[in-house]
């Protein structure tokens, strides 16, 4: 069987499974486990639907690197709700998700799947270093437009799409970027400077949208060559030239922002699928109440 490594933007997942599944049922001291069972439920279907041979959780160790904020401040600001100690920043993350986050740490453990993190990093640099050290085909799960930039079609690296829902996953490859970008995925970082993103606190380049920053990409091939070209004064119209100009400082910094990692390094990890704990992963179903997602997960799993 070939070879196909499944990467997890893990806390896209467990934040879709918290706001999507309903917390009717809970353990038995009260807490909610609405989000462990449906990350269960999404790894269930995603190994029988996708069956990779391996799997690697990539976490956030850093959601919101200080160097990042340092090349811009407005990066991911808005989800900030307190900084303490200075420099520490905390996300706004509900209580009863909060709450049952070490226990998806647990039960990935007795599943066998590693977590895989990085100092000062998010797991979007994770999974592009793991995807660009990767020797397979690589499937790798997010509802994040940004990794995008990370699809290679000669490599067999692809997205498995999760925004509209896991009963309408979407292959993203090449071709499906070209089509509702009009760049290609090797521009997507790019197009995503120029452009903006309020998601993430990206303000883009004022005036620049997705059609001009799609043309532009067209025209010029990258980022650089529009900014060189605007300097000389051939790139664009008049206006985009201004506009460009006018937006240097957020140029200079703004693709180290938005360009994930590519060359971290791990300790060793065991991703292969089948070492599972059944045992610690029948002891913490039975204490956390996690009934037939559990149930699901071990059956895929042991496919």
């Amino acid at each position: 069987m070939t070879d196909r490594i499944m990467l997890l933007d893990t806390a896209s997942l467990y934040f879709r499974a918290f706001y999507g599944v309903p917390d009717k049922v809970k353990a038995a001291d009260g807490t909610s486990v609405n989000a462990v069972r449906g990350l269960l439920d999404m790894i269930a279907k995603l190994v029988t639907a996708y069956e990779p041979t391996r799997l690697v959780a990539c976490w956030d160790d850093d959601w919101r690197p200080a160097w990042r904020v340092d090349l811009l401040p407005s990066y991911k600001a808005h989800r900030v709700v307190e900084a303490v100690p200075a420099g520490t920043d905390i996300e706004e993350v509900p209580d009863p998700l909060e709450a049952q986050i070490p226990v998806i740490r647990d039960v990935l453990a007795a599943l066998g799947i590693p977590v895989v993190g990085a100092a000062e990093h998010e797991a979007d640099d994770v999974i592009g270093a793991l995807a660009t050290a990767a020797d397979s085909p690589v499937d790798i799960v997010t509802g994040d437009r940004d990794l995008f930039q990370l699809i290679d079609d000669a490599r067999g690296i692809r997205i498995v799409y999760t925004a509209r829902g896991m009963s309408n996953l979407e292959i993203v490859d090449d071709a499906a970027v070209v089509s509702k970008y009009g760049v290609r995925a090797a521009q997507y970082a790019d197009f995503a400077v120029l452009r903006g993103d309020p998601s993430d606190g990206l303000p883009g380049v004022a005036g620049i949208g997705e059609k001009s920053a799609a043309s532009l990409l067209s025209a010029h091939g990258s980022l650089d060559d529009i900014r060189a070209a605007a300097a000389q004064g051939t790139g664009g119209t008049p206006a985009q030239r201004a506009k460009i100009a006018a937006a240097s400082d957020y140029l200079d910094v703004a693709p180290a922002v938005v360009r994930v990692a590519r060359d971290l390094t791990f300790a060793p990890f065991d991703d292969r699928l089948g070492d599972v704990d059944i045992d610690a992963a029948e002891a913490l179903a039975e204490k956390w109440n996690l009934g037939s997602s559990m149930t699901r997960v071990l059956a895929a799993l042991a496919r």
